[in-house]
């Protein structure tokens, strides 16, 4: 029987600026009247499929989507799975990181995620999840 190596996706400047264009055009489609942050997100697999999404607000807070679980609930609705990456894009010269409900949904359907946090001039930085969320919820 031969044994499996472990794969380590490590994506290259250009990879990561790749997402993080798809992430800014995504951001082009938020819908957010009532706190006019704007945020996109790109999501990359395994296999090199980006899926992208942005925030989707309504007047019941708890009714809005954040463009990291858009993105991450149209790849899984999709088939998708094996998630390596993911860009966050909102503001001209911040970095946004993603919220609590996003960090918890993201470490239980892609627990090994990188984090790319971007802002629209392409400064970034890349985090694990784990480090956003190291308390996270689980099932044992």
């Amino acid at each position: 029987m031969t044994k499996r190596k472990n794969i380590r996706i490590r994506p290259d400047k250009q990879i990561i600026k790749r997402l993080i264009s798809v992430a800014i055009k995504a951001r082009v489609h938020s819908c957010a009247p009532y706190t006019g942050i704007k945020v996109g997100a790109a999501l990359l697999t395994q296999k090199g499929k980006i899926y992208s999404a942005a925030n989707i607000e309504s007047i019941v807070p708890d009714s809005t989507i954040c463009a990291e679980r858009n993105a991450l609930f149209n790849a899984i609705s999709k088939g998708a799975d094996g998630f390596t990456h993911i860009a966050v894009v909102a503001f001209k010269d911040k970095l946004i990181y993603p919220c609590g409900t996003c960090r918890q949904v993201l470490l239980e359907h892609a627990g090994s995620l990188k984090v790319i946090v971007s802002d629209l001039n392409g400064r970034f930085k890349i985090v694990k999840l784990s480090k956003l969320l190291p308390s996270a919820y689980n099932q044992s």
